[in-house]
């Protein structure tokens, strides 16, 4: 007969299974983490993967949004309701219970993924960054949950300053698949008719690679700032943030190099090199 122990390392072990699988590139950085930090963070993987695959799935917008509002009910219900066999839940609900990682970022995200159902669009950068702040800086305040920081002050501002970094630079990476295949267009209005580009990320390929590269910069900028978090933090989970953002940040110098690349392809970086980052980062090399 298995225990409640017995339940909740299964569960553990089927959220590392998801964020092994499915964390192309975060999973460099969650396994620099030890013990009960690496399966907390495999457990914010999956909810979040989960979460994801409900805004990119192919069903009816409304029933999209009525999913993600019972995911919305799950984590009101976490920790004090018994979440049935789910393993992602029954590992978060757990993860929840061993360390202060704030339910709200996990509503936030949830918010995120609702505005993707709408396909709403961005006027200014400032609009798009409130989208960021919810789908990847959110990410980065439930880790700091996980990780903790001697500066509880600014940390969790440095975590959404870097989470819209990354979130930035998975919008350019994406620029064709999200228009084409999801119809979103995320870059900012205002930019697009800066640059002499037409409100769906189209025109003349000068102006693209222009504008590309303008937004390159603020993800940069950004970077430089959120990077901060990282003195904030212990070696393992500095390691983990420095690995994550390492290989986002040669994403995206390799988009800066040739921006219309990202008009042909899907732009990566090479396991190897994922790899290399990540050996680097726990030898305390940094980002």
């Amino acid at each position: 007969m298995s225990t409640s122990t017995d339940r909740v390392d299964a569960a553990y072990a089927r959220c590392e299974q998801i964020t092994a699988h499915e964390a192309k590139n975060f999973a460099y950085g969650i396994r620099l983490l030890s013990g009960e930090k690496r399966r907390a963070m495999s457990a914010l993987y999956a909810f979040a993967r989960r979460v994801d695959d409900v805004g990119d799935g192919p069903v009816a917008t409304a029933d999209k949004l009525a999913t993600l509002a019972s995911i919305h009910v799950q984590i009101d219900e976490l920790g004090n309701a018994q979440p049935g066999d789910d393993p992602v839940l029954v590992a978060l609900g757990d993860a929840l219970g061993r360390f202060p990682i704030p339910r709200g970022a996990l509503h936030e995200l949830v918010t995120g993924c609702e505005m993707d159902c709408r396909q709403q669009r961005y006027e200014t950068f400032e609009d798009l960054a409130v989208y960021c702040r919810c789908v990847a800086g959110s990410i980065g305040r439930l880790s700091l949950g996980v990780f903790s920081s001697t500066d509880p002050g600014r940390a969790p501002g440095l975590a959404d300053t870097l989470g819209i970094a990354l979130q930035v630079t998975n919008i350019l990476r994406d620029i064709v698949e999200d228009r084409d295949v999801m119809g979103r267009i995320y870059l900012p209005e205002e930019d697009m008719r800066r640059f002499g580009c037409a409100l769906d990320a189209s025109g003349p390929r000068e102006a693209l690679v222009d504008l590309v590269r303008f937004e390159a910069g603020r993800a940069r900028h950004r970077y430089a700032d959120g990077l901060g978090l990282l003195e904030l933090l212990d070696h393992r989970s500095r390691a983990c943030v420095a690995a994550m953002a390492g290989i986002y940040l040669r994403l995206l110098g390799r988009i800066e190099r040739d921006p219309l690349a990202v008009l042909e392809r899907r732009v990566s970086v090479p396991t190897w090199e994922k790899a290399w980052v990540a050996t680097r980062s726990l030898t305390g090399a940094g980002a």
